[in-house]
């Protein structure tokens, strides 16, 4: 498999992980890199099946990205580096976070999420096995992707779930968006997260878990503008376990939306860190 990652900057690495979405690339980082890269080495990746890396014609499950970024991580930092991971890279960190050595010497989870979008509006896993066989046939399915990759629906998706605020939905940013979404056998990592297929745990309770003991401090970051059922989820996180939270304006994309915003929240906490 061929990996697509950029590093910027000098200093003292900070890995930065996109979410996983039919939409998402290592290029919604860009913004937060930028600003982070005029104090530390900066490593952005774009996940397989995601972005430019490889898209391979294998079963996508968590284990395929569990052993990807422990394999990413052992390869490029001899000690442990501080970490940023959107929405459902949480997962896949926080259980690195649990292995020893612990690869991670401090956390930032933007808008962490653990389901994937199906799976969020109901618990029929086995019907969504189905979806996700359907748009993993030649002709059938890649019509079904060609509806659901659509500008239109691109914009529309991204005014309900990512971005807080539509005015921020600008035609190039869609047009980039769409041009992530075409790239040759995209539909099968992104049938695989919107089924629920890549979701690293199956309940909320393993999703505390990751954080009860925690095994290196964490930030969390929650957006205003969040979906209900996933702030929901986030708020738990923060009540029952002893997170850091920073809370500011934004969605599941507020990383991308706000960098700005975002890094005048965590640098205080990242100057403490890395200092």
């Amino acid at each position: 498999m061929t990996i697509a990652y950029e590093v910027l900057g000098e200093g003292n690495p900070v890995l930065l992980l996109p979410a996983l979405s039919t939409i998402s690339s290592r290029a919604e980082m860009h913004g937060l890199a930028e600003q982070l890269s005029e104090k530390f080495q900066v490593f952005v990746v774009d996940w397989v099946g995601f972005g430019e890396s490889s898209h391979p014609l294998i079963d996508y499950r968590p284990a395929l990205y569990h052993a990807f970024l422990r394999d990413f991580v052992r390869s490029m930092f001899s000690q442990p580096v501080v970490a940023i991971a959107a929405g459902h890279s949480a997962g896949f960190i926080m259980q690195l976070a649990h292995q020893d050595p612990c690869p991670w010497s401090y956390v930032i989870l933007t808008a962490p999420t653990w389901r994937g979008p199906f799976p969020t509006m109901g618990n029929h896993r086995w019907f969504y096995k189905r979806v996700q066989q359907l748009i993993g046939l030649p002709i059938i399915g890649q019509f079904l992707y060609l509806l659901n990759t659509l500008p239109w629906f691109l914009r529309w998706m991204m005014s309900r779930h990512v971005y807080g605020d539509s005015k921020n939905i600008t035609r190039s940013l869609v047009t980039a968006k769409w041009r992530t979404t075409q790239q040759r056998n995209a539909r099968f990592a992104s049938a695989a997260f919107v089924t629920g297929a890549l979701d690293p745990i199956r309940t909320r309770q393993e999703f505390i878990d990751y954080f009860q003991p925690l095994p290196v401090p964490v930030l969390m970051v929650i957006g205003e503008q969040t979906p209900p059922k996933s702030r929901e989820e986030m708020e738990f996180v923060v009540h029952f376990s002893g997170v850091q939270v920073y809370r500011m304006p934004g969605s599941l994309g507020l990383h991308e939306e706000y960098s700005r915003t975002l890094m005048s929240g965590i640098l205080p906490f990242l100057t403490k860190v890395l200092s």
